[in-house]
């Protein structure tokens, strides 16, 4: 009898230790779960960016992968660039704004064109013939393959007279660095080595 119940003794033991350690096991993989659900939601968390409209409003956006969205934004700067450079209107001090704004995208190469531009007069033909200039990117052609990027820009400009219309070529091309971004510089590029390959009349009509 008393070796019966050391036998059911042994048996509850080995039961009691059983159910411990299945128990420890349950726990320890309800444990694990949880971290992998708390990790999964904090990553979240953090592709999820908060802007805020003058601090009234509050919208949620998600942010992408900054790899993705790199060559749309270095053709965004460059045709960014294009447009403050080469649109001109024949008032001084908006010229001078729009070309600030552009060497902020760009480094000493196209200052260069600017101040050769200057000291040929060109500038102040455009304002003392009230003559617009507008140009049209047409393409922008990024190389992702090496670093600095490499950028060619294909496009037209319009010198508008009063009496006529002149349509010109303008072919570019320029390297891309990444730098800081800033309210000046949002996509956060800087051009440099600057280059106009071509710019040269195509037609001229009559108004």
């Amino acid at each position: 009898m008393e070796f019966k119940s050391l036998r059911n003794i042994e048996t509850s033991f080995r039961q009691i230790r059983l159910f411990g350690i299945v128990f420890v096991a349950m726990c320890a993989v309800v444990v694990s779960v949880a971290m992998i659900m708390v990790f999964n939601f904090a990553e979240k968390q953090r592709e999820k960016i908060y802007v805020l409209d003058n601090g009234k409003s509050l919208m949620l956006a998600l942010s992408q992968d900054m790899s993705q969205n790199r060559p749309a934004e270095a053709r965004e700067h460059v045709r960014r660039f294009h447009e403050l450079f080469f649109n001109l209107s024949p008032d001084k001090s908006a010229i001078e704004h729009n070309i600030n704004r552009a060497l902020i995208l760009s480094d000493k190469s196209a200052y260069n064109y600017y101040t050769d531009f200057s000291e040929k007069g060109y500038y102040n033909r455009i304002i003392a013939g009230n003559i617009n200039q507008v140009v049209q990117v047409d393409s922008v052609v990024c190389d992702f393959n090496t670093y600095p990027y490499t950028a060619r820009t294909y496009a037209r400009q319009m010198i508008i007279r009063e009496s006529n219309m002149t349509e010109r070529t303008l072919i570019t091309v320029c390297r891309l660095s990444n730098v800081s971004r800033s309210d000046d510089n949002p996509n956060g590029f800087i051009i440099e080595g600057f280059n106009i390959l071509e710019n040269k009349d195509i037609i001229t009509t009559k108004r």
